[in-house]
């Protein structure tokens, strides 16, 4: 017996870890659920609240239509009075007593309702408050986490060998690697170009004073020295000159 008193408490035990272990792994969802639910309440809490304004309202409405009867019949009763209807007089004031008791019974009615609609006002007020802090932290709790995770992440990928974020650099590497290939294979094809090809052999030609760029750059100096010789020329003799 006592083995199985040990065997339902390890069990109990368990089922509480497990319990526990559920909770912490979704405690941001059930915090946000809970705040969620804290709002529908407070907005029942207003529909309460508005029915009991409506009936403050009311019961003022009641208590002003009860001051005028009561207003009325009183004159009524002095009325009676003045024509010496005195047995009238005293039913009527029997009227305005019934009606100053049901006035007395409305102002005690409508000065509850203020007090509720007060109460009322100032606890949805504070509940309003508390939510909101609520979710400032959830918020910052949120956050904290998602910084959490994305730490834990970068950790766990650099530390580990062949990781995700290792094989990412080494593409990059390999991509670079094959940038610089193609610079070199393109600066080598332009050396033997102009060593092999038809741009070594206008190179030739242009330094051997052959060819069309060659004629051009002799018809350009010739024009300059006899610009030059032109301008000697037309300057005027030095004092003492023959």
């Amino acid at each position: 017996m006592s083995v199985m008193k040990k065997v339902m408490t390890l069990l109990r035990g368990s089922v509480r870890e497990i319990g526990e272990t559920v909770v912490d792994a979704n405690a941001t969802r059930i915090y946000e659920q809970e705040i969620l639910d804290a709002k529908h309440s407070i907005a029942q809490a207003k529909d309460d609240l508005a029915g009991v304004m409506a009936k403050e309202m009311q019961s003022a409405r009641q208590i002003e239509k009860l001051q005028a009867e009561i207003e009325r019949y009183e004159g009524l009763a002095v009325e009676a009075l003045d024509k010496s209807q005195e047995a009238l007089a005293e039913e009527v004031a029997g009227k305005v007593g019934g009606l100053e008791q049901e006035l007395a019974e409305q102002t005690r009615a409508h000065a509850a309702y203020a007090v509720q609609v007060t109460r009322l006002k100032d606890l949805i007020k504070q509940a309003e408050a508390r939510i909101r802090e609520h979710e400032r932290e959830i918020g910052v709790a949120k956050t904290t986490e998602s910084v959490y995770r994305a730490t834990r992440s970068i950790s766990e990928n650099i530390g580990q060998g062949g990781s995700k974020l290792m094989s990412a650099r080494e593409s990059l590497d390999r991509i670079k690697q094959r940038h610089e290939d193609l610079a070199d294979r393109m600066t080598a094809a332009e050396q033997l170009n102009n060593e092999f090809g038809q741009g070594a052999l206008e190179k030739k030609l242009a330094a051997a004073g052959v060819g069309d760029e060659a004629k051009r750059q002799n018809d350009v100096m010739a024009r300059i020295r006899a610009r030059q010789a032109a301008r000697g020329g037309d300057q005027p003799a030095e004092p003492g000159a023959q």
